[in-house]
């Protein structure tokens, strides 16, 4: 595994860690790091380390003017695939959820893939380059 000092770390907020370990594990990829369940894990895919935090977590806490931190959002982790209507099929078979359908932009595909708690994970398969 990477050194985690090396390694670009994403926090996301979510309504249950084991769910979201379970998913982010078996449906992308991702290794568990560490597990301290149900608060708090870490997983990692390449150089990125995703945080995910449940409520009891120190980062699920409210803040001085009593707003919960809460799953969901635009933002987004943003993970290339080599072909996106093979991962889009495979995901929908194992269950997950999509926010839209594929769309096709100058740079390629992408489509926004929900985690357990409403969290967005960008699939994106680049546009062929032409030689130059």
């Amino acid at each position: 595994m990477t050194d985690q000092t090396e390694m670009v770390s994403v926090r996301y907020i979510v309504h249950d860690v084991v769910a979201a370990t379970e998913f982010y594990t078996t449906m992308l990829g991702f290794k568990l790091l560490t597990s301290f369940a149900p608060a708090f894990a870490d997983v990692g895919r390449g150089n990125l380390r995703l945080l995910l935090s449940g409520q009891t977590s120190s980062a699920g806490r409210p803040m001085a003017d009593g707003v919960r931190p809460e799953p969901g959002g635009w933002n987004r982790i943003h993970l290339i695939v080599d072909d996106i209507e093979a991962e889009i099929a495979r995901l929908r078979g194992a269950g997950a959820t999509f926010r839209n359908d594929a769309i096709t932009g100058p740079g390629g595909k992408q489509i926004l893939l929900q985690d357990p708690s409403g969290n967005f994970i960008e699939l994106f398969q680049p546009a062929a380059r032409a030689a130059t």
